[in-house]
């Protein structure tokens, strides 16, 4: 069984990350979404509403395509998240060329740790190559219209969470 693994933090869930999960879940058997709890960057979103943000975008993406997909909560190594899950392959998503530049250290690294695990990057699809959490989050922070960027669920959530403050 070919395992794959898309990790981020998914704070929040954007199009730009359903465009690579959907095109990334028909490349192996089982894709296994890792949602990193990643206490230094201050999650707008607490790890359980991440996960069932994930979760439910994940549901749409499986009822249209039949494909497996699996939601992992992890705060270990990404290489030790990997081994986790049985995946030999780990698929991560780039929108230009200053993303390339770390994750091609973080493949380097990551070859070095463990060399049976291959990375894979998808391009993100041109509408969405723009998109990135931080800025989502901004823009809602600030009242502005995120509906472009994400799900109507996750809109929801940005404006729910910034109207509590």
């Amino acid at each position: 069984m070919r395992i794959g693994l898309y990790p981020g933090t998914f704070d929040p869930v954007t199009l730009g990350h359903v465009d690579i999960i959907q095109r990334a879940v028909v490349l192996v058997d089982r894709l296994v979404i890792g949602v990193a709890i990643n206490r230094d960057k201050g999650p707008l979103f607490s790890l359980e509403e991440r996960v069932a943000m994930v979760e439910a975008e994940c549901a749409a993406i499986t009822a249209r395509t039949g494909g497996e997909i699996v939601v992992h909560p992890f705060e270990n190594l990404l290489i030790d998240c990997a081994r986790d899950v049985g995946a030999g392959l780990i698929v991560r998503g780039l929108r230009a060329v200053a993303d390339f530049e770390y994750e091609f250290q973080m493949v380097g690294m990551n070859r070095a740790l463990d060399a049976s695990i291959e990375t894979v990057f998808l391009m993100a699809d041109a509408r969405r190559q723009a998109i990135a959490s931080k800025l989502v989050k901004e823009i809602a922070r600030l009242g502005g219209d995120v509906s472009k960027f994400v799900t109507p669920a996750v809109d929801t959530a940005l404006k729910t969470r910034f109207a509590r403050g």
